[in-house]
């Protein structure tokens, strides 16, 4: 095997195969995620707490289909909830499924803006 083979800087156990149970979970919660709605509330969670009516305004889908993926990703485990008073507040139950989301959607974003700057300037070059 070659020097560095089966190691990457920055990983835990390097390129080990992870269990068949651990992949499973992992296709699991991606699953989830392939959602956009499900992505959206989850990406709204990353950025603080909020009931189920600010979500579903902030995702902009009726309260029932807000509270069915909340109950999705609340049994998966990727949120929780907790009472104040009247109100149920969700919350990301995991700071690397946020670290996850955070990263994939953040890097697509930085991608369309760098193709849309860069097709501005294609179109300024052509004198538009």
């Amino acid at each position: 095997m070659a020097a560095g083979a089966g190691s990457f800087e920055g990983f835990e156990g390097g390129f080990d195969d992870p269990s068949a149970e651990v992949l499973s979970e992992a296709a699991a919660a991606f699953g989830l995620l392939a959602s956009s709605a499900r992505l959206h509330l989850v990406w709204a969670l990353a950025q603080g707490e909020s009931d189920v009516s600010g979500l579903a305004e902030r995702v902009g889908q009726a309260l029932p289909a807000i509270s069915q993926h909340l109950a999705k990703l609340k049994l998966a485990g990727l949120v929780r909830s907790r009472r104040e008073g009247r109100r149920v507040v969700y919350l990301v139950d995991d700071p690397d499924v946020v670290t996850i989301v955070r990263l994939m959607v953040g890097q697509l974003a930085d991608r369309k803006a760098g193709a849309v700057a860069a097709g501005a300037g294609h179109l300024r070059g052509l004198g538009a």
